[in-house]
């Protein structure tokens, strides 16, 4: 057992928020395709900022800010393959440079955002990008391999919309990981059951956690026993928006915030947020654990 999974089972352990919201809130704008990743090569220390934000929250995972940041994205932005994994080995460099910062004790998270992601249209909330398991595979391949020769401690497969991208990313997948579907009215956002994707990592050892993120968290709440029961056991990750609704129209935030009940963590072994949940929240959550 790694010493993450080790940790899991001792938990529950507290993750960090959406990073680009700290970062935005913070000043950096993230408009371009690149989104948080271009930050890893003209703000690293707005990123390391960031993550010590959270870990002086009470977080104890920091996720790397790799979530968009790909090969062929980095390619489409003039960013050669050679500067890329520089970049994306920074990633993890910024995230333990912070823990080291806070006091030297905490876990790295190495994001594997979905394929949609890279896209930067919105398809992660819709899956069925019409691309092969294995043209999936060989996509996300590169960026796994990278982060995994780091000092990396898992990693976050993120974000996922569908069970074949799942598929793709569990073929190639050779380092602990936990693995967390966005979903919505109780199936992933490509329409398949959630029981037939948590299902997918039952026997899986490399997996050391199964769930949800980048939800809301009625929807959150509602996934978590089914993800413990179709997983064969596995710890539980939770990590929803904050109850909020992007008006694509208006450009803004709606609706208001449900993620402060924090019903949606009950069982849960790793419990954080996504959108719109920033260092305040995560600071709630984790004296929550300490109670």
């Amino acid at each position: 057992m790694t010493g993450f999974a080790q940790a899991l089972s001792d938990g529950p352990l507290v993750l960090d928020g959406g990073l680009a919201t700290q970062l935005e809130a913070a000043g950096a704008d993230l408009s371009g395709a690149l989104w948080s990743a271009r930050l890893l090569r003209d703000d690293p220390d707005a990123v390391r900022a960031a993550h010590r934000a959270y870990l002086r929250a009470g977080a104890q995972v920091v996720t790397s800010a790799s979530y968009q940041a790909t090969l062929p994205g980095f390619a489409r932005n003039g960013i050669g393959s050679a500067e890329a994994a520089v970049l994306l080995r920074r990633s993890v460099r910024l995230a333990r440079d912070a823990i080291d910062a806070e006091g030297g004790t905490g876990w790295v998270a190495g994001s594997i955002g979905p394929y949609g992601a890279m896209l930067a249209d919105g398809s992660e909330y819709r899956g069925d990008y019409g691309v092969s398991v294995r043209e999936l595979a060989a996509f996300h391949r590169p960026r796994m391999e990278i982060l995994a020769g780091t000092d990396v401690d898992v990693l976050a497969l993120e974000t996922v919309p569908d069970v074949r991208e799942a598929e793709a990313l569990l073929s190639v997948l050779e380092t602990p990981a936990w693995l967390s579907y966005t979903v919505a009215g109780g199936r992933t956002r490509a329409g398949q059951s959630l029981e037939e994707a948590f299902g997918l990592v039952k026997g899986v050892d490399s997996i050391v956690a199964v769930g949800v993120n980048c939800c809301d968290p009625a929807d959150a709440a509602a996934a978590v026993p089914v993800a413990h029961a179709a997983s064969g056991g596995k710890p539980v990750v939770v990590y929803p928006n904050s109850g909020e609704s992007w008006d694509a129209s208006a450009r803004r935030w709606t609706g208001p915030v449900t993620v402060d009940d924090l019903g949606f963590a009950r069982g849960a072994a790793l419990v954080g947020g996504c959108c719109r949940v920033g260092p305040d929240r995560i600071r709630v959550i984790a004296e929550s654990y300490r109670t």
